[in-house]
């Protein structure tokens, strides 16, 4: 049994079983994908999969379990090349970020400046995405932290901290009918072709949720992933936008009206994400901390090596 046997297990589970796309992953040939799964079945005694002709279809029981067992071994391994950087290159090295489009433009600038100057030497990369795609980052290993709307609290394999709470506010061009209105209702909205984000991130599905309660169904004219796209198509006059309330700026916005929808919509919360039981470099406890500065960093370890062993963990070593 070698390690390289353990990450096709745990590549052909997050594969979908293609071994085509596990060998391409591994770099390697789907021929020496499949002898080490016939080697590793063979020494163990074992059915590790279930096939249909040389398809695999899924995992036995016996399978499983060893992939549980898997993943384990593999995060211990990379948690030990983690431990040695911690203590050789504590202020050096790379920290990855995935989060979406709104947090990397309007909350995360001073953050990545006050960790700047607290780390000069460590390299900071931000990668956009949607929650799920930054979900699939942290599993991958593509990512060490992950910050959004959606999804992160909902996935056992996380923790999970609270950085900020926001609202949606509803955004139209200067002089448009509803800046006469004292307060604006959902009734009124309704009535007007809407511009927002599309399904899945900034607080979406809150919006949908409002409408649906109520019996109704809006005009979505046009839905995007960019707050600075959904304004652009306001100030065309193209319809109402929904947007982020720290996106709008009134300066920066010079055209546009927004008016308060806190009465509308659900609050959101922004969440911080690590991969459960995984090791991280000291600065990345840090940025967790610039992000919400009542959080110890016990308070912080304790949660993401709570339960760890029952955690999925996706490690590259």
């Amino acid at each position: 049994m070698n390690f390289q046997q353990l990450k096709i297990i745990r590549e052909s589970a997050r594969c979908n079983y293609n071994l085509t796309e596990v060998a391409n992953t591994l770099f390697t040939s789907q021929s020496g994908v499949s002898r080490h799964i016939r080697e590793l079945e063979e020494e163990l005694g074992i059915e590790i999969f279930i096939r249909r002709g040389k398809r695999l279809l899924g995992m036995t029981e016996p399978g499983k379990e060893l992939l549980v067992v898997a993943e384990r071994i593999l995060n211990d391994a990379s948690n030990i090349r983690r431990l040695a950087n911690v203590f050789t290159n504590n202020d050096t090295g790379q920290l990855v970020i995935a989060t979406t489009h709104t947090q990397a433009r309007y909350s995360l600038p001073p953050v990545i400046k006050a960790f700047r100057s607290l780390y000069p030497q460590v390299r900071l990369v931000l990668n956009q995405g949607t929650p799920d795609e930054i979900v699939a980052m942290l599993h991958s290993g593509e990512a060490d932290i992950g910050i959004a709307s959606e999804q992160l609290i909902n996935d056992s394999s996380l923790a999970a901290f609270s950085y900020y709470r926001w609202h949606h506010s509803v955004i139209v061009p200067e002089h448009h009918p509803l800046t006469q209105e004292p307060v604006i209702t959902l009734e009124m909205l309704n009535a007007e072709p809407l511009i927002t984000y599309r399904q899945g991130i900034t607080g979406r599905s809150r919006l949908d949720r409002a409408f649906q309660a109520v019996g109704m169904s809006p005009d979505i004219t046009l839905s995007a992933q960019d707050s600075d796209v959904i304004k652009t198509y306001v100030e065309l006059g193209l319809g109402v936008g929904i947007v982020a309330d720290m996106s709008f700026d009134p300066v920066r916005d010079k055209g546009l009206v927004r008016l308060n929808a806190e009465h509308l919509f659900e609050a959101n919360t922004v969440w911080l994400g690590l991969k459960k039981g995984q090791l991280q470099r000291n600065y990345a406890w840090k940025f967790i901390q610039l992000c919400n500065t009542e959080l110890s960093l016990d308070d912080i370890k304790d949660k993401v090596f709570s339960d760890s062993d029952e955690a999925v963990i996706d490690y590259q070593i």
